[in-house]
């Protein structure tokens, strides 16, 4: 009898891409705790600013690639879509709702992208992945929202725009790919730059500059925008590149999860027996959602 064995490589290295695309969603779920706890209150303009300009021009110092033919619109439309738009909304939603509810709706973003890949990608629908979509939309239910949830209108039209937003642009990223040559920390760059010049204006004009930005803020707005803004967007541009986008999508699931988590863990928070129930149900839309229906793990075949 001989064993042979079936060699795990590619396996390996998807599941490596996988686990360093979840970084960027999992750095995310920390902006609710950071914008309540650190962030100047009233301020979501110039949080999404300070988070997307800094960072971009540091990586353009860093990479010395500017965008150049079609890439100076793409980079515009992509910088507006994922970050330009997405930041403010994400901002106002964490200030005027509770954040269970704020990451319920980020949540719906797998949903969003399952459909739009339709008329952007010319793919046909996953009831695979949108399924697993739904449940995890609900598992995120189960572990953030509770009884004390406030319902604010602006705010949840900003939870629900702000998803529509980054789902396009999550689209969009993975149909223009990007150009021969560049890689993800410099379209990361162009990005959140394109994203911060959009909001500079706005800002200036219905916000201006917090009053007073002490340390623990500065240690806030460094944390968006250094790991939050260019290190996260880099490995997610990255994913997205390789990755199936809906399957992609379905990592997001994590932030609200990893916000639960610090919430526990720092704020003092309990999480009860439905809350666990919920982890568990996110957590396996998750990793059902990075596979196709039928596909298997390549295993060991043992021949006589």
């Amino acid at each position: 009898m001989t064993t042979t064995t079936t060699p795990l490589p590619a396996v390996s290295s998807q599941a490596g891409l996988i686990a360093r695309t979840a970084l960027a969603p999992a750095v995310w779920g920390t902006t609710y705790l950071v914008t309540t706890e650190l962030l100047p209150a009233g301020h979501p303009l110039f949080a999404a600013l300070m988070r997307a300009l800094p960072a971009g021009l540091l990586a353009l110092a860093l990479t010395r690639t500017l965008p150049r033919g079609t890439w100076l619109w793409k980079a515009v439309v992509l910088g507006t879509l994922n970050i330009g738009a997405f930041f403010p909304l994400l901002f106002v939603t964490a200030e005027r709702l509770p954040g269970g509810v704020a990451a319920t709706l980020g949540a719906i973003q797998p949903i969003l992208v399952t459909f739009l890949v339709i008329g952007v990608l010319g793919e046909q629908l996953s009831r695979w992945r949108l399924g697993w979509g739904i449940v995890g939309v609900l598992g995120v239910g189960l572990v953030v929202l509770g009884p004390e949830a406030a319902l604010d209108p602006l705010g949840i039209l900003a939870g629900i725009a702000g998803a529509a937003s980054m789902s396009l642009g999550v689209v969009l990223t993975k149909r223009w790919g990007r150009p021969p040559g560049v890689g993800p920390l410099a379209l990361a760059g162009w990005q959140l730059g394109a994203g911060g010049i959009v909001l500079l204006v706005p800002t200036l004009l219905v916000e201006g500059v917090p009053a007073q930005i002490d340390g623990p803020a500065v240690a806030g707005y460094l944390w968006l925008g250094l790991v939050g803004g260019l290190l996260a967007y880099g490995l997610w541009f990255a994913g997205i590149r390789q990755l199936p986008v809906t399957a992609t999508a379905l990592l997001v699931l994590l932030s609200p999860l990893v916000a639960a988590v610090l919430g526990a863990l720092l704020i003092g928070e309990r999480l009860t027996p439905a809350q666990g129930i919920g982890f568990a149900l996110a957590l396996a839309a998750m990793v059902a959602g990075q596979l196709a229906p039928g596909q298997r793990t390549p295993h060991r075949q043992t021949k006589d």
